[in-house]
């Protein structure tokens, strides 16, 4: 795998593939999984506390300008630097309550800390560098005889082998052919690609991409000016010896221009059936270019942005996107566990009914990296033609699913990757060549995580184009229950390696490369497009609402389930109504149990779970559970008379003229409208 600063998980060779001798090893090979950090020079995204005195002497509105938005965020970073003793500069804004911040002198880490324990502070992490997740560079993935680039093109011999039916050779093909017959692609379903960018000159992406945005605003790592602008093109990532050698990106490793998101993009929507090129999975749907990667890839505070921005969300001087997307494809990533502000991001985009999808990552069998790792998202790990985990896919138990992930394997010197994941590229090794429109192949091979999510992200778009009412949960719920079981035997690890393939066994620090995936390790199973899209056309989903939203001890709370979700032509037959737990304020519901609707009279405020059972009029069955919680009644002051008794206390005079009002109230006939005889 390689990875972008945030790096992307895709592993696209852009170099001459003199890999055939060593072509079994490939999958061995771990990628750097994030840049180097300054150990002098802190960089951290701050989050305020909504409710902290320092937000609210001087709010921020969406539409603030920038400028009031660089000093509002400075007064901030200027008291907190004051209690930690550290002189702060104010970095980009994320969203409405968090921004970066810059120090010399301390680390990252160090700086976090102090300013975590500032009252004001939601959260302090390191604005971490993540990267693209691609093909390794290691050399044992790339390095053999010299080959005659001249000669050495074409390919690969299967085509794009992972969109076809499951066969005994391609046991991960995800079969998109029979899920083409139900959908191709919603043009509402919008898929948000946080990537390198895109080549909107590409050929086989023309007509399908909406106008971005580009969220990289360091100057050096954007390679093109570095100011955040609605120009999403991908200028490229190129890294040469001497920058690799020293400055920014020291470490970062030697390589051409990647064209990642462009490649990503092209497997979730490329044009479809124009006679040229290759198939998108979801080539009805919108694509929306999210620029976060550059050169050695790039900062989380950048991607963090635009995730919100993605999903509609308005933050401090800037609009979300009027386009916003269902599905965010993330094929990027890094070490760690899930952060405040990933977690952060993820919820508030899941909130807005859009999906999270990112690459496990790339390190040969180590642990998920971030934000693969986080709750709510779709972790997608790497799979192999014949449906074992691919050498140089992550693995853990905060896996959803598995995908094809491309593989080399079976090749001789000089002869052509047998199974990568074919998709759009540039000719470009460094900036991009006009009318440089190519696709990856059997020598300049895209291979990786990076390009396992992308076709699940295409496969989500095909779910939501047939039921665009899905949450996010009920979407993972069905991917994961159409999936289809890995694969237990009959892998090998190639020509004159005679070593088993062994059940894949948890993360432990050292490389784990071929392996029998299993349920805890790689998710649900093997992605099945045209199972999924049986499975959401057909499916149950029990919606429970409450009336009022927020229910107050001692009032009748209802809840119905009349928006439940029922499959084409079918409806409901029976409502099943159980009470998990009374929480000590309910006994039992108001009436009947068996209706769509039913009451509650919680006593006294507290929590109460509830559960809807469903059966459709063709003998399907799903539940869902709810937790009510009961709210204590508000006490109101009566108001105070003036005279002292202060704190809304009652008073004397007050109960007198309430007594005098009633009496008032008592004396008065009811009189009979016009047009009325008076009995």
């Amino acid at each position: 795998m390689r990875s972008h600063p945030l790096r992307s998980f895709g592993l696209s060779l852009l170099l001459p593939l003199a890999i055939a001798a060593t072509a079994a090893a490939a999958e061995r090979q771990p990628a750097p999984r994030a840049a180097p950090q300054g150990s002098l020079d802190a960089r951290v995204i701050v989050a305020y506390r909504a409710a902290a005195p320092l937000v609210r002497e001087q709010a921020l509105a969406v539409g603030a300008s920038r400028a009031q938005v660089v000093a509002t965020y400075q007064h901030r970073a200027d008291v907190l630097a004051r209690r930690a003793g550290v002189p702060l500069k104010v970095g980009r804004a994320i969203g409405t309550q968090a921004h970066v911040v810059t120090a010399t002198g301390l680390s990252s880490s160090a700086l976090a800390a102090q300013l975590r324990a500032d009252p004001n502070v939601e959260y302090a992490v390191v604005d971490q560098r993540r990267r693209a997740l691609m093909v390794p560079s290691d050399p044992l993935y790339a390095a053999g005889p010299a080959v005659n680039l001249a000669a050495q093109t074409g390919g690969p011999a299967a085509g794009q082998w992972y969109l076809r039916a499951p066969t005994d050779l391609f046991k991960s093909a995800i079969n998109a052919e029979a899920a083409w017959d139900v959908t191709t692609g919603s043009p509402d379903i919008v898929v948000a690609v946080l990537d390198t960018g895109v080549r909107y000159d590409h050929v086989d992406l023309q007509g399908r991409l909406l106008s971005g945005y580009d969220f990289i605003s360091d100057a050096a790592t954007a390679n093109d000016g570095g100011a955040r602008d609605a120009d999403a093109n991908d200028p490229g990532d190129w890294i040469t010896a001497a920058e690799d050698a020293s400055g920014p990106f020291k470490g970062c490793g030697v390589e051409d221009s990647s064209w990642h998101g462009t490649q990503t993009s092209a497997l979730i929507g490329a044009a479809t059936n124009n006679g040229l090129g290759m198939a998108g999975i979801a080539h009805g749907a919108r694509l929306l270019p999210v620029r976060v990667l550059g050169k050695c890839g790039g900062y989380d505070s950048d991607i963090l942005a635009g995730m919100l921005w993605a999903a509609g969300i308005d933050q401090a001087g800037l609009v979300g996107s009027r386009t916003p997307a269902r599905v965010l494809n993330m094929s990027l990533g890094g070490d760690g566990a899930c952060s405040a502000a990933y977690a952060d991001a993820v919820a508030q985009v899941t909130a807005r009914g859009a999906v999270v999808v990112a690459a496990a990552g790339n390190s040969a069998g180590h642990a998920v990296g971030t934000p693969a790792n986080c709750a709510g998202v779709i972790g997608v790990a790497g799979l192999r033609h014949a449906g074992t985990k691919v050498g140089f896919s992550d693995l853990g138990p905060e896996i959803t699913i598995g995908a094809p992930g491309g593989n080399c394997v079976n090749v001789g010197v000089g002869d052509a990757c047998l199974y990568p994941i074919l998709t759009a590229s540039n000719s470009g090794t460094r900036g991009p060549n006009a009318g440089g429109s190519i696709y990856t192949d059997g020598f300049d091979i895209s291979v990786g995580t990076s390009f396992s999510a992308p076709i699940v992200s295409g496969t989500l778009a095909l779910m939501l184009s047939a039921r665009p009412e899905l949450t996010p949960a009920e979407l993972t719920a069905a991917l994961k229950a159409s999936a289809r079981p890995y694969p237990t035997s009959g892998a090998d690890n190639g020509p004159g390696d005679p070593t088993p393939v062994t059940p894949c066994l948890p993360p432990t620090g050292a490389d784990q490369l071929q392996c029998y995936c299993t349920t805890a390790l790689c998710g649900a199973g093997m992605v099945d497009a045209a199972g999924a899209l049986a499975a959401v056309t057909t499916g149950l989903y029990p919606r429970i609402a409450v009336s009022p939203a927020a229910p107050v001890a001692g009032s009748d709370v209802q809840l119905s389930g009349a928006g439940t979700l029922v499959g084409a032509h079918r409806s409901v037959a029976t409502w099943a109504w159980t009470l998990v737990n009374g929480g000590g304020i309910v006994t039992a519901f108001s009436g009947a149990t068996n209706a769509s609707t039913v009451t509650l009279q919680p006593v006294a405020p507290g929590t109460v779970s509830v559960r809807l059972a469903v059966t459709d009029d063709l003998g399907a069955t799903a539940s869902t559970d709810i937790a009510v919680t009961v709210a204590a009644v508000p006490v109101v002051a009566p108001p105070s008379t003036g005279s002292g008794s202060g704190g809304g206390a009652v008073s004397w005079a007050w109960l007198g003229a309430l007594a005098l009002a009633a009496a008032a109230l008592q004396r008065v006939k009811v009189r009979p409208g016009p047009g009325h005889a008076g009995r």
